[in-house]
């Protein structure tokens, strides 16, 4: 019998909860930690629609990117969409375990995912923190080279492509496109860190109008792709490796969570 409390720690085997950032919440967030599993559901947002999904599905365990419980929460009800997604966790038998900015620093997880998606090679951690057992250095965000320079409008669409997002928001740096920093999620702080580290071109999500003045400025190309299009792809990482290391559990991706933000 496969418990919560395993696949709990099977996750921190992946991205170690050293390497989340002060602030955060992560781990088992909801349910009991020696509870059965047999079927676990992975998606990037613990929502309503998710954890609805979860119960219907049987699923006993839902794994996710981003924490259930970010603010420290002074009540739980069904007053608000917090209260109402743990009470239908907790009601339903569903435990929730998030892998948040452990991930995003981590070897292998979400910006290294995304880095390899948009073509990049060269690989480096943008803001290193340290190394890992393995030696490995590990941070947010990457950078990384393109085999073969490209024109900005070019380079638009491979991210539209590769991150299925709807569109992006972009400021024009004035230069061609070689060498690229990624930042899953909202990592706009790092535009310093992309130039002085050569960059030319910035991915990331969630930035101000300010920052976009300020990095056509100072001929840095800034694109904001979407907090969801720049982290999603972790989702199957996180679900592929829980498949090889539990290979007698079903392992379930969402079918009902998309990004919230919609283009007209």
């Amino acid at each position: 019998m496969r418990t919560v409390k395993e696949l709990e720690q099977a996750l921190f085997e992946l991205a170690p909860a050293c390497m989340k950032e002060e602030w955060d919440n992560v781990g088992l967030l909801c349910g009991h930690e020696d509870a059965a599993v047999s079927r676990v559901l992975v998606a990037l947002d613990p929502f309503l629609p998710v954890a609805q999904e979860a119960a219907e599905k049987g699923a006993q365990l839902l794994v996710t990117h981003h924490p259930l419980i970010f603010f420290p929460a002074k009540t739980v009800n069904d007053r608000d969409s917090v209260g109402q997604t743990i009470l239908h966790l907790v009601e339903h038998g569903v435990a929730a375990v998030n892998m948040h900015t452990n991930l995003d620093s981590a070897p292998g997880g979400v910006n290294d995912v995304l880095a390899k998606a948009l073509g990049l090679t060269d690989i480096g951690v943008l803001a290193s923190a340290g190394e890992d057992e393995q030696g490995r250095p590990y941070g947010l965000g990457r950078y990384g080279t393109l085999e073969t320079d490209c024109t900005l409008p070019d380079f638009l669409e491979r991210v539209k492509t590769a991150l299925h997002c709807d569109g992006v928001r972009y400021a024009d740096g004035g230069k061609p496109v070689h060498k690229v920093a990624v930042g899953g999620g909202a990592c706009g702080e790092f535009i310093k860190t992309a130039l002085a580290l050569g960059c030319d071109t910035f991915v990331t999500a969630d930035l101000k109008y300010n920052q976009f003045a300020d990095a056509r400025d100072l001929g840095l190309n800034l694109i904001d792709a979407g907090h969801y299009p720049t982290e999603n792809l972790v989702c199957e990482t996180m679900a592929r490796y829980l498949e090889t290391q539990f290979p007698d559990l079903e392992i379930l991706r969402s079918t009902v969570h998309e990004d919230v933000v919609k283009f007209g």
